[in-house]
Order: C-alpha cells, then sequence, then structure tokens
C-alpha cells in the first residue's frame, strides 16, 4: 500500500505542476500533507516536517547567502567581462547562445555546486535570451543538463555518495567513468547545437545589427506618437535615424555605437566598484576554493562571504538594506521552495513510502537479470534519483542493489559508476533545491522547465550508459 502511495503522491506532484493547476510551493506542501493522512499517520505530520526542515535547513541557508553574495557580485560588475566575452561569441546567434549556455554551465560546474553554476550562467546569459526573445526553458534545460554531467565530479556529491556506500575508493569510480561522461557532456553540447539551430529557425538569422534596427524602429514609433500628441495631433514626426548628423558617420562608428548600446549589464549603474574588482575577483576564487577543499561547511562560507562582500562593496549601511532588499524576491522564493520540500522528503521518509518504493523496483527485477545489475542499476537510476534525494538512492537502494549483483558477480565499482547515469536527470528534480534557483532566476515556470528537459536530460543519462557499455566502463 505504501508503495502505491508513494507513487501515486509523486504522480499527483508532477502532474498538477505540470499542468498549472497548483503552484510548485503549494503542491510541495499539500500534497504529501493530505497523503499522509491517507497513510493513517496524520498525527506524525509535524514530526516528519519538522525532520525534513531540520535536514534542508542547511541548504536554505547556503541558498539564502548564496544568491545575496553572487548578486552583490554581479552589482559590482565582477562577471560584466565574462558577459561580454559570452557577448562577443555570440553576438546575436541563437545557436550560438545557445551552444555558449551550455560551455558556461559545463564550465562553471567545475566548483561542484549547482545553485553557484546556476545562478552564474542565469545572470550572464538570461538578458540576451530575453533581449532576442528566446526560449527561456532552453536556457534552463540546457544548463541543468551540463550541470548534471559534472555534478558527478568527486566533490560534486553523487560519486563521494557512492563510494561511502559500498565502501570503495572515489577516484576508482570516477577515473574510468571520464570517458563516457565526456561522451555525455558532448551529446549536451551536439543538443544545445540542435536546439540552437531551432531557435535560428523560429527567429530567423539574427545579427546584432537586425536587433538593433527593431529596437530603432520601435524607438522611432513611440517617439512619433509622442511627438504627435505634443503638437496638437498635426503628426510631426521627429525621426531617431536622422539624430547624429546627416548620415555622415562611417559603419565601424555605426558598429560601435550598436556594440555599447547592446549591453546586457547597464555599463553606468551605481552599483559598480571597478577600483575594488580584484578584491571581488579573489574573494571569489578563494570561496570557492574553500569550498571544493571543504575547509569550512557551505552555507558558513556564503554566509562569511556575503557579510564580506557587502561590507567592503557597500561600507554604508542604507547601501546595504538597498543591495539586500534587490535581492529579496529571489531569496524569498528560492528558500520558500526549499522549505516546502522539506515538506515532501519529510512524508516520504518518514513514512516509509521510499523505502516501499526501494525495496518493490529491487523486487520486480526478474532473476534472470542479476548478471546485468550494472546495466539494471544505470537504468533504474533515472527515475529513482528523480524521485528521491540523492542521499536516499545511494544509501538506501543502491546497497541492495549492489548486494543483488555481486551475488552474480557484479562488482561494487561497476555498480557505483552505473548509478551516476542519472544526475543529468536528477538535477532537475523537484527534490533538488538547486533547481529552483535555476527557474526562479530565469523566471521560468517549474512545470514548463520540466515538461521540456525531462526527454533530453533522459536521452543524455542513456548516452552516458550506452557509452559506459561500449567502453566496458558499465
Amino acid at each position: 500500500m505504501l508503495t502505491i502511495l508513494g507513487f501515486a503522491m509523486i504522480a499527483t506532484f508532477l502532474v498538477l505542476i505540470m499542468m498549472k493547476k497548483m503552484s510548485p510551493i503549494a503542491a510541495l506542501v499539500l500534497i504529501p500533507a493530505l497523503f499522509c493522512v491517507f497513510v493513517g499517520k496524520g498525527a506524525k505530520l509535524g514530526d516528519y516536517v519538522i525532520d525534513g526542515v531540520t535536514s534542508l535547513a542547511p541548504t536554505a541557508a547556503m541558498l539564502m547567502f548564496a544568491i545575496v553574495y553572487f548578486g552583490v557580485m554581479i552589482d559590482v560588475g565582477l562577471f560584466d567581462p565574462v558577459v561580454r566575452g559570452i557577448l562577443k561569441f555570440c553576438k546575436a546567434d541563437p545557436m550560438r547562445i545557445v551552444v555558449g549556455t551550455a560551455v558556461l554551465a559545463a564550465i562553471v560546474s567545475l566548483d561542484g555546486d549547482g545553485s553557484t553554476t546556476f545562478m552564474i550562467t542565469v545572470s550572464a546569459m538570461y538578458p540576451l535570451y530575453k533581449r532576442l526573445k528566446m526560449s527561456l526553458v532552453v536556457m534552463t534545460g540546457v544548463a541543468a543538463m551540463a550541470n548534471g554531467v559534472m555534478n558527478t565530479l568527486p566533490w560534486g556529491g553523487p560519486t563521494a555518495r557512492a563510494a561511502t556506500a559500498l565502501k570503495v575508493d572515489a577516484s576508482d569510480i570516477f577515473v574510468p567513468m571520464i570517458p563516457a561522461l565526456a561522451v555525455g557532456l558532448l551529446g549536451v553540447f551536439v543538443l544545445s547545437y540542435v536546439l540552437g539551430v531551432r531557435e535560428r529557425k523560429r527567429l530567423g538569422v539574427l545579427t546584432l545589427g537586425d536587433v538593433l534596427v527593431e529596437e530603432k524602429v520601435e524607438e522611432k514609433e513611440t517617439e512619433s506618437v509622442l511627438v504627435g500628441a505634443g503638437s496638437g495631433g498635426s503628426g510631426t514626426i521627429k525621426s531617431t535615424a536622422a539624430t547624429g548628423g546627416s548620415g555622415s558617420g562611417t559603419d565601424a562608428d555605426d558598429e560601435a555605437d550598436e556594440q555599447k548600446r547592446f549591453q546586457v549589464l547597464d555599463p553606468n549603474r551605481p552599483t559598480l566598484r571597478p577600483k575594488l574588482y580584484w578584491f571581488n575577483a579573489l574573494l571569489t576564487v578563494a570561496l570557492l576554493t574553500c569550498m571544493i577543499m571543504e575547509w569550512l561547511p557551505i552555507p558558513v562560507l556564503f554566509l562569511l562571504g556575503a557579510a564580506l562582500a557587502l561590507t567592503v562593496n557597500f561600507p554604508h549601511i542604507p547601501d546595504q538594506k538597498a543591495r539586500l532588499a534587490a535581492h529579496a524576491d529571489n531569496v524569498l522564493n528560492v528558500s520558500g521552495m526549499v522549505f516546502a520540500a522539506a515538506v515532501f522528503t519529510g512524508v516520504l521518509q518518514g513514512t516509509g513510502m521510499v523505502d516501499h518504493m526501494a525495496r518493490w523496483m529491487v523486487d520486480v527485477i526478474p532473476s534472470g537479470m542479476g548478471p546485468h545489475m550494472a546495466l539494471v542499476t544505470g537504468v533504474l537510476s533515472l527515475p529513482l534519483t528523480y524521485f528521491m534525494s540523492n542521499d536516499g538512492f545511494y544509501f538506501g537502494v543502491l546497497p541492495v542493489l549492489a548486494e543483488a549483483g555481486a551475488a552474480h558477480g557484479v562488482t561494487p565499482l561497476e555498480m557505483a559508476r552505473a548509478s551516476l547515469v542519472g544526475q543529468p536527470l536528477h538535477m532537475s528534480s523537484p527534490l533538488v533545491p538547486a533547481v529552483y534557483v535555476l527557474v526562479g532566476m530565469a523566471k521560468v515556470e517549474f512545470g514548463d522547465h520540466t515538461k521540456f528537459v525531462v526527454k533530453w536530460a533522459a536521452l543524455t543519462c542513456l548516452v552516458i550508459l550506452g557509452a559506459g557499455i561500449l567502453f566496458g566502463i558499465i
């Protein structure tokens, strides 16, 4: 019964948010509460929720202060050179922009933290997508898949969990998987190219000049209306095309003017701190180094980093308050989503639904599949890491699968490597807090992101699995 109710709860949640019948926060709270009553454990709902909140509180704190930190870094201009570099490469070509999104997300993912990756990637790419009217779910989908592949780095989490659960060395898991993961990342880049070409066909072949001409036309139309209204309706038109003389400017001057106007971040915003650029760059490098080396817990690092960044860049208290207020919307949305997800995970684990679902999936595996348990584990990692946390899968399910595989001669290392296959899909799971940073900053509905990304992320997972089998890794 718990198995059926567990799958029913997850299915109900996904259907309602994908059909936009409920907001993600409301669905994450109300649906598990209702199913908790169905299970007959409504009296323990409070305990389950508190347990879930307690387990996710450090994550919520990390996200809150990480958003503040990177928000301040964006305000002071730390990422402006990155944005300008991407703009120079991408120009106004949708195909290049989508590929650039995947490359940027993959590079930033080297720090091992999904939230950081999504904040930097969306901050850099969002203005380009908005300016060119490109699909924002393409941006979130590509970023999530690239980060999902890179999330398998030993310091990213899943590899360390698999190594701990099966008592093997993390490097023995990861290093042999590099060729398969490289194929998976290449698959993401190829998919980005295909999606970018599709966007280019939808929008047309754009150039920087095309975008700015459209802008000028819109400005001219607006100005015409204003001038006409100001002249008593006489219809006098003041053409912006004539601005700057009688047309004697060179093409080079026009191009330079276009490049200057096509800014994704205001180059004259009052929050810029050019004199503190290298301080902010070194602070960010030091923060990421401490994170990778695990010298302090990540929530503590971002708390200290946010406080230091605010104090140095904005020494006056009113300015600090203004920066906090500017990013309060993102902080509230993301932290609220995390605590709502705590209700979902708390009920899943507290009622025993997760355990029953895992055991059922293990039991339905035919005995004849025993020698192929690594392949089975790779396939199961897609739905299991999507419907449950990495902790639940790696510490609850993987040891059971590994034990079944050992009886047929499948080594723990093969099982551990196969368990990493589902990570590109896992990064879009409603139980992953970082995905709410991604969709929140991109202003994309979680249901829209889910509908778009699931099929492509699953394909990426299967590419990694196929490569692993082909290379004899799994």
